[in-house]
């Protein structure tokens, strides 16, 4: 019963629904892109064409002054291979991310939804879109900067997630079969500690078909 309320919430907040931290943006750039790319929210196999998904998120862009480049680029602190970090202030980072990981944007914006659902403590705030000089479309977050004071046990990571209903299924990867949500890449610096407590910074969320039956 608590799954299928946890779903009915999730399923909620991905279509717009309902509220999340700092869902509005998020919520109201996917539903444009679904509508926009005719994409049926239950189909994986229906993935749209991302490089068309890119122009209707640019035209959104456009349309709602969504350009920011509002970044100190001699702040930088970090980069993966999904995105760059860099220092907002002493309490906030920025990240600029160009979805790589995702087969659509759509699932990038989700996976940012289900992150500020799940762990409302390093919950994403979209500020708007940055297009690099070599024509590289980023979206532009802001999180709140953890100091990590002590290393992360991962066995700790485990059983927190394993006591919210995610199973180990190899090395840092986990899966909800109750939800139908994969959450992936939960190495020792993508959750960090600070005074006993986990926060997860970096999050790789993905939907599976399973998620929406029922």
């Amino acid at each position: 019963m608590e799954n299928n309320k946890i779903k009915n919430e999730l399923k909620n907040i991905l279509s717009g629904k309902s509220s999340v931290s700092h869902g509005e943006l998020i919520q109201a750039i996917a539903n444009y892109l679904k509508e926009s790319t005719q994409t049926s929210s239950l189909a994986q196999r229906n993935k749209p064409n991302k490089d068309q998904e890119t122009a209707s998120l640019i035209d959104y862009i456009n349309k709602n002054n969504l350009w920011n480049c509002d970044i100190n680029f001699n702040l930088f602190l970090s980069e993966g291979a999904e995105q760059k970090v860099f220092i907002q202030n002493k309490n906030k980072v920025l990240k600029l991310n160009d979805s790589i990981y995702y087969l659509s944007w759509i699932d990038y914006f989700n996976n940012l939804l289900l992150n500020n659902y799940f762990f409302p403590d390093t919950a994403y705030k979209l500020l708007g879109f940055y297009k690099s000089d070599t024509d590289v479309l980023y979206a532009l977050v802001e999180q709140n900067y953890v100091e990590a004071n002590q290393p992360t046990n991962l066995i700790n990571v485990n059983q927190f997630l394993a006591n919210n209903g995610f199973d180990n299924t190899k090395n840092n990867d986990y899966y909800n079969p109750n939800l139908g949500i994969i959450l992936e890449d939960l190495h020792d610096e993508n959750v960090l500690t600070a005074n006993n407590i986990l926060y997860f910074i970096d999050t790789v969320f993905y939907i599976e078909e399973e998620f929406y039956e029922n």
